[in-house]
């Protein structure tokens, strides 16, 4: 008998149980769908599985360094085994917590691969949701007044640059390493390349990165991007930019995997047990009805509205899947937002300027807001203040003192208009400047705000003031 939902979800990843959430609280009878485990990409195979990796390599790093801490240890090994199951515990608890909120939430899940159906006899609107469950033995019919498609993404790879999970891996292969190459090669600079390549150099991988573009991490900064550049080259990660990578001349032997680039016109080698392929993510959009709808896929992305409604306007569809800024956050607060306007709530729209990135290599990288570039390029009258962690006790304390804190102003206005990090911790420090853009706050606003001595933050404080050219410990 087909069960009847005020809202069906598509997807139970971070965007898709968070949207389900907050529709119970709302009132709504919801249901998830989902094929492999709630949580999705962000619990099972992103954030939180690499982030629990990028602590252990930071721990090992810190224990081959002591002596510089005073503290002399001979010995420290790694045990990769045990790094993999403290991975998994942390996931394991993690989603048996989203368990748990479903069942707190009085959220029915469905296990099984979900397609949207077109005009049936179950409705004469596109939107009945088919599942399949048990390998296709069992079919169960729901009819929801309102779809959220939040069906995630995937490693993307290089047309011929065939992903094998042996020779040739995506970060999702990665995860499941059961023992650590001697060497391997990192296809993309970007931000899930570049938190590869510090986790696993602080591993003892030999690591080399080849990048497309003219820098690493390219859409940060131009200043942070350099400075990363110039760290992790410092600790012996090579790098090779401006590489155009020719997946045709790929060789795989036992043990041993090999490509060319081509770079500034000159062709170079590159040989290493692994190859790891860190070239973005593509949306799924396939297999999951769409064809049965009016829903437009626009280079491989959802179309939506600012209210994350497609075509169909009791469809929508949030995260990975409508492409932008591919978070985790990001994707919790379009479900959010969707939610809320399914329920007569009239929110707000998502302002992109508003949300912080982070980057969760060895140095952390932050951001929210415009760019330096960006904003330059929007015709603004920019000024801008920069304080460095080595003038920072706190940071000297930690034996962590690469790096800075930007800050970006419109100089007839004194709007805050971007904040760029790279230090220690400045994934928890970038929060502050996301109330501050949300508040609208002014340079003057941040740097009056008193900072507690010794800490990191100090460097937010000093750097507003340094827009002014106040800055008091520079």
């Amino acid at each position: 008998m087909a069960q009847e939902y005020d809202l069906v979800v598509l997807g139970g990843g971070t965007g898709g149980y968070v949207a389900a959430i907050r529709a119970s609280q709302l009132g709504l009878k919801t249901a998830i769908v989902e094929k492999a485990k709630l949580g999705g990409t962000c619990l099972h195979a992103g954030c939180i599985p690499s982030k629990a990796l990028l602590r252990s390599a930071e721990v090992f790093a810190t224990a081959k360094e002591s002596e510089k801490y005073g503290i002399s240890l001979s010995g420290a090994t790694l045990n990769f085994n045990k790094v993999q199951e403290r991975k998994d515990s942390i996931v394991d608890q993690l989603h048996k917590g989203v368990q748990y909120l479903m069942k707190q939430g009085k959220i029915d899940v469905y296990e099984g691969m979900g397609r949207i159906l077109g005009p049936s006899i179950f409705s004469p609107m596109p939107g009945t949701i088919s599942v399949e469950m048990n390998n296709g033995e069992d079919n169960e019919m729901l009819i929801p007044k309102n779809v959220i498609v939040a069906t995630g993404s995937r490693p993307r790879t290089l047309p011929g640059l065939e992903l094998d999970g042996s020779h040739v891996l995506s970060s999702d292969h990665a995860l499941q390493l059961e023992q650590l190459p001697t060497s391997i090669t990192i296809v993309g600079g970007g931000v899930i390349g570049i938190e590869w390549a510090s986790m696993l150099h602080d591993f003892g991988v030999e690591v080399t990165v080849v990048e497309y573009a003219d820098r690493i991490v390219p859409t940060e900064d131009h200043d942070v991007s350099k400075e990363m550049f110039q760290i992790l080259k410092k600790r012996g990660i090579k790098m090779e930019l401006n590489a155009k990578v020719l997946p045709e001349t790929l060789t795989k032997e036992e043990g041993k995997v090999t490509i060319q680039a081509e770079v500034k016109g000159e062709m170079k080698t590159f040989t290493s047990e692994k190859l790891l392929v860190s070239v973005g993510r593509q949306a799924n959009v396939e297999g999951i009805g769409l064809e049965n709808t009016d829903i437009q896929v626009e280079n491989g992305f959802i179309s939506v509205n600012n209210m994350y409604q497609t075509k169909e306007s009791h469809i929508y569809a949030i995260g990975d899947v409508i492409g932008g800024l591919q978070l985790a956050h990001v994707a919790s607060h379009e479900g959010i937002v969707a939610v809320e306007h399914i329920a007569d709530q009239k929110p707000s729209p998502i302002d992109s300027t508003l949300i912080s990135k982070c980057i969760y290599s060895r140095p952390e990288m932050a951001s929210v807001g415009l760019t330096e570039k960006e904003a330059v390029d929007k015709g603004l009258e920019i000024k801008v203040g920069k304080f460095p962690f080595k003038a920072v006790g706190k940071a000297l304390v930690y034996g962590e003192s690469e790096g800075f804190v930007k800050i970006i102003a419109d100089k007839n206005t004194d709007d805050l208009l971007g904040v760029h990090m790279i230090g220690p911790h400045v994934t928890d420090m970038i929060s502050e400047a996301g109330l501050a853009k949300v508040l609208d706050a002014t340079p003057w606003e941040v740097a009056h705000t008193i900072h507690p001595h010794p800490t990191l933050a100090e460097a937010i404080g000093e750097a507003a003031l340094a827009v002014d050219g106040k800055a008091i410990h520079s």
